[in-house]
């Protein structure tokens, strides 16, 4: 094992046995002795970044949507409300922590020509963290720009084993090409290392576990494990016991609790897979064994995930795909049984504008989950939420009419103090989203950013009238 006793543990601390890897969390014996956490923002290094893309827009990006705020509130500054319908209502209980940002535009997912007219499905994923206008091919001459989240792992994601972490929950498959000459990389890739390398995203909850903790140095080791019908932390149950003796209280109840999270999840995983393999009737047949039928469910997986992800320090930089263009999935949670696609062409009518937005509303809400997994997780005198920026939107805006104009954004977090939280900034007509970016950026560690993919200036995201009721801090 990688560890010394005595006064200082290392932050790299890996414990190790029989393949399986695991990474520790912050504990206080990793702090070199006589170093206070009097300041846990201006001593932070970096911000982790999650990036989350919402397909298909928002009920609020309709003028009508609008006029009743369904998604922007109807003022700005920090005495917005939430009304009763509004999309956003399921977070209000971290409304602290939320930077609402709207009608911001996605001019780069609009056709430029005649010939990419009606492709506005195809290039949305693409464009949202790029900001760039994809090169309509469907051969290898794909090109696009870079993501900012694949900014800001090529400055803060290189110490770490994994330098960034792509996730989604819905597959697609459109029998061998994509639609309007579109390379099918731009309908699924959130995330773009360079203008020509799109990264892939991981479905199954059971690979995403396997790649944080190596869980078997081959396919056919980690096979053979699971048969074992034991957990992965068994297989280090030797190692947990020697780091154990070797730290205080505090450190030994963080240390249990963290081993009981992953077993737990381990555990839920494997339900989910003998579930799906035991030849009940599925709703999802088409979906792989390891896949939850519940969105709920197959999200607050993949939530879980990302946290241990981010609490290990594996990743600082984290892209999430919670749906695709298109998708016939419907969520009869939400109040409507109608499919999100179907919903979203709600012919600017009032009833079915209001049905799309249950699904809105019940689709962010599942956030909630991960926002308070993230405020409960505490790193040194802060929590995980306080050092983190959460980047939510949709490239596109008013699905009934294809449009990119008044796209909903929203970033969460404290990003390390950058972020204030408890605010709503209305851009002005016609700004483009990739100023909010730049802002952005500027905070979370590339104070040189200039510019960012179509934007033509920053937008402040700063609040003269002070610090948020409340405040944020230890928790």
């Amino acid at each position: 094992m990688n560890f010394v006793t005595g006064t200082h543990l290392s932050r790299r601390t890996f414990l190790r046995g029989a393949g399986a890897s695991v990474a520790l969390p912050l504990l206080d014996a990793m702090i070199p002795a006589g170093r206070l956490w009097a300041d846990p923002m201006k001593a932070a290094s970096f911000t982790r970044l999650v990036c989350v893309e919402e397909s298909m827009g928002a009920a609020g990006s309709s003028d009508w949507g609008d006029a009743r705020h369904l998604f922007a509130p109807g003022t700005t500054g920090r005495d917005f409300e939430l009304v009763a319908d509004s999309q956003l209502k399921p977070l209000e209980a971290f409304r602290e922590y939320m930077t609402i940002v709207s009608n911001t535009d996605c001019r780069s997912a609009e056709a430029s020509r005649a010939e990419e007219i009606g492709g506005d499905h195809d290039r949305s994923t693409a464009v949202f963290l790029t900001q760039a206008h994809p090169k309509q091919t469907q051969g290898s001459d794909i090109y696009l720009g870079t993501s900012l989240d694949q900014l800001h792992a090529q400055r803060f994601g290189q110490e770490t084993v994994l330098p960034s972490l792509e996730l989604c929950i819905e597959g697609i498959d459109r029998g061998g090409g994509c639609a309007y000459n579109y390379h099918c990389a731009y309908t699924t890739s959130l995330a773009w290392a360079s203008p020509d390398l799109p990264l892939p995203a991981i479905r199954e909850p059971r690979v995403i576990f396997e790649r944080l903790f190596g869980a078997g140095d081959t396919a056919a080791d980690r096979a053979a494990r699971r048969r074992t019908d034991r957990s992965m932390i068994d297989w280090i149950s030797t190692e947990v016991a020697r780091l154990r003796s070797a730290l205080g209280s505090a450190d030994r109840i963080a240390l249990d609790e963290y081993i009981d999270h992953i077993r737990e999840i381990e555990r839920r995983i494997q339900l989910v897979e003998a579930r799906n393999t035991s030849g009940e009737e599925r709703e999802m047949p088409e979906a792989p064994s390891g896949i939850p039928d519940s969105f709920e469910e197959h999200m607050r997986l993949m939530f879980d995930l990302q946290l241990l992800a981010l609490q290990t320090d594996l990743t600082r930089v984290i892209t999430f795909k919670t749906g695709f263009d298109q998708s016939n999935r419907a969520f009869p949670e939400s109040g409507t049984t109608k499919s999100v696609h179907g919903a979203s062409h709600h012919g600017n009518v009032p009833e079915d504008i209001m049905d799309f937005n249950r699904i809105n509303a019940y689709r962010i809400g599942q956030l909630a989950y991960f926002l308070e997994k993230m405020r409960d997780t505490v790193e040194g005198d802060a929590s995980l939420l306080d050092r983190t920026a959460i980047v939510w939107g949709s490239p596109m805006a008013d699905g009934n009419l294809h449009n990119h104009r008044r796209a909903p954004l929203l970033f969460l977090g404290g990003a390390n103090g950058a972020l204030d939280g408890g605010v709503h900034h209305r851009a002005p007509d016609g700004t483009p989203m990739a100023n909010a970016f730049v802002s952005l950026m500027r905070k979370i560690g590339h104070p040189e950013m200039s510019a960012f993919g179509d934007s033509d200036g920053a937008l402040p995201l700063d609040f003269a009238g002070g610090a948020a009721s409340g405040g944020r801090g230890a928790r």
